[in-house]
């Protein structure tokens, strides 16, 4: 059984994720925009795995935006996105809270229809290993 780790920024927060992802997608939508302030979401999702909270289970809070079924869960304290569960248990994992490496690659993008503008020409941007002078 695979089995991933992963925390929230302050490391308040700690959990496990056992079992497989069935997906990895890439979503653009303007909700998923607003939720990580970025061009997309990257989001792995399961309907096998269990979640399971190792610590600070306390400091997860969740939004879910009325209307709809966007959800986002945090840690209370430093605000890193977190995992979420459903009420049909799928379970949706932010790519960027794991502590372990995640050998799927992106299965898709989605809601590319709501794409930011500028996202379309981030690969013309120079790189830098870190900080630019």
């Amino acid at each position: 059984m695979t089995r991933h780790e992963g925390s929230c920024l302050c490391g308040t927060v700690k959990f496990e994720v056992l079992g497989d992802f069935d997906s990895f997608y890439l979503c653009h939508c303007r909700h998923c925009q607003k939720d990580t302030g970025s061009a997309h979401a990257a989001n792995l999702f399961s309907q096998s795995a269990e979640l399971k909270w190792l610590a600070g289970e306390s400091a997860v809070s969740s939004f879910t935006l009325p209307g709809t079924r966007h959800n986002k869960s945090f840690c209370k304290f430093c605000g890193s996105a977190l995992p979420s569960e459903d009420t049909t248990d799928l379970v949706v994992v932010p790519a960027g809270c794991l502590d372990t490496e995640v050998a799927m690659l992106p299965t898709a993008r989605i809601f590319t229809s709501s794409r930011a503008p500028w996202s379309d020409s981030i690969g013309d941007a120079p790189e830098f290993e870190g900080l630019p002078k």
